[in-house]
C-alpha cells in the first residue's frame, strides 16, 4: 500500500509541475510518518523514499536509532526550546521555527554540538489562532536578528495552511508565502536564504507545487490515516 501510494504521490506532482511549467526535480516530497510504526517507513524506504518528517523528538530519537543512516530527518512539529539539544545534531531541517527564542535555543545548541542547523521559518500566514509562526509583519524583524546566528542557516519558509476539503481553498495562502519568500529574497540579508518554500500537505500539495511550493509534506497520502489512540 504504502509503496503504490508514494507512486501516486509522486505522479501527482509531477502533473502540478507540469501544469504550473515547472520541473519535477524542483519539489521535494517529505514523507511525513508521524505515529507509523518503523515498518510502514521501512516499506517508504524501499520504494525509494529518503527524507520523513515528524512531529516529536522522541519520535525522531527512536526511528533515527533503527532506519537506515541515509535517511533524512525533518522536524515538521512544534518544537520545545528545552529538547532541541536532542535533535539538533540528527535532523537534516527544522521547518517549524517559530519564535525568535526557539531560534536562539536552536544556535546555542548548534553551537555546542558545532553543527549548523538548516531552519524554515514557520509563518502563520491564515492569522490561526490555532497555530504556531510568525505573523507575516513579524518576520523581517525576526530575520534580521537570526542573520546574525553563525550556527543557523534559514532556507526559506514554512506555512501550515488551514485544513480545508478543497485545496483550491488555501491558494491564496500559499500565493502569499511565495510573495512573502520572493520579497526577502530582494532584501539580500546576510546568512538568509530562500531556496526553500515548505507548503501543502495530504489534502492541497497539488495547489501548493503549482504555487511555487519546494517541498510538501504529504502524510495521510502516503501512509493511511493516522491512528491516534495508538499513542
Amino acid at each position: 500500500m504504502v509503496a503504490k501510494n508514494l507512486e501516486e504521490v509522486r505522479a501527482h506532482i509531477t502533473e502540478a509541475c507540469i501544469a504550473a511549467g515547472r520541473d519535477k526535480e524542483e519539489v521535494t516530497l517529505v514523507a511525513v510518518s508521524k505515529t507509523k510504526p518503523v515498518e510502514m517507513l521501512q516499506e517508504a524506504y524501499q520504494a525509494g523514499q529518503r527524507i520523513f518528517g515528524e512531529n516529536k523528538v522522541q519520535e525522531i530519537m527512536d526511528k533515527y536509532e533503527v532506519m537506515p543512516k541515509d535517511v533524512q530527518w525533518h522536524m515538521i512539529g512544534h518544537l520545545q526550546r528545552n529538547k532541541v539539544k536532542y535533535i539538533v545534531d540528527k535532523v537534516a531541517m527544522i521547518h517549524s521555527v517559530d519564535s525568535l527564542r526557539l531560534a536562539q535555543a536552536i544556535q546555542q545548541e548548534a553551537e555546542k554540538k558545532k553543527v549548523v542547523v538548516p531552519v524554515l521559518i514557520e509563518v502563520n500566514v491564515a492569522k490561526e489562532e490555532s497555530k504556531f509562526g510568525f505573523s507575516v509583519e513579524e518576520v523581517f524583524p525576526a530575520l534580521e536578528e537570526m542573520s546574525t546566528y553563525p550556527n543557523l542557516h534559514v532556507q526559506g519558509l514554512m506555512t501550515i495552511a488551514p485544513f480545508v476539503e478543497n485545496g483550491e481553498d488555501n491558494r491564496e495562502i500559499f500565493r502569499k508565502l511565495k510573495k512573502l519568500s520572493v520579497d526577502i529574497e530582494k532584501k539580500n540579508i546576510n546568512n538568509i536564504t530562500m531556496s526553500v518554500l515548505s507548503m501543502g500537505m495530504s489534502g492541497d500539495y497539488q495547489v501548493a507545487v503549482q504555487e511555487g511550493a519546494t517541498m510538501v509534506r504529504v502524510g495521510t497520502g502516503i501512509f493511511g490515516e493516522r491512528n491516534y489512540a495508538i499513542r
